[in-house]
């Protein structure tokens, strides 16, 4: 297939592919006329990229995952250099969720400071005059 058809198939733009080709993720064959042609072992690379961006994952986190299927693996994911990448992410995850629970511990009690500070009957008197 020709890359508009690819890119089309996989949800992503020409220009998208001709990055990923330049950075080593996607390779083509030249037709004869020039013309960059792909097939379906290409269209499942780029399926497995772009699942793994939308976990949220950068595109050189994606280069085991690729390099694993073009080794001839069922799944990305098969290779230890994939499973690596996966620990890292979660280990960034974790740290990710302890830092937003301790700004979220941080809302709260300042939340329950000035809360405390109105007294329970207080009328706000916040609303800007005209």
């Amino acid at each position: 297939m020709r890359i508009g058809e690819l890119a089309e198939l996989a949800g992503t733009s020409t220009r998208t592919l001709r990055y990923y080709e330049s950075r080593g993720l996607l390779s083509s064959t030249r037709a004869p006329n020039g013309y960059r042609t792909y097939d379906e072992d290409d269209l499942r690379l780029l399926r497995q990229i772009r699942t793994l961006q939308d976990f949220g994952f950068g595109l050189e986190e994606t280069r085991p995952f690729v390099e694993c299927l073009r080794a001839g693996h069922p799944a990305g994911d098969a290779c230890p250099a994939s499973l690596a990448v996966y620990r890292r992410k979660l280990a960034e995850l974790d740290g990710l969720i302890g830092r937003l629970a301790d700004v979220r511990d941080q809302v709260a009690r300042q939340l329950a400071d000035a809360e405390r500070a109105a007294g329970p009957e207080a009328v706000p008197r916040c609303e800007s005059t005209p």
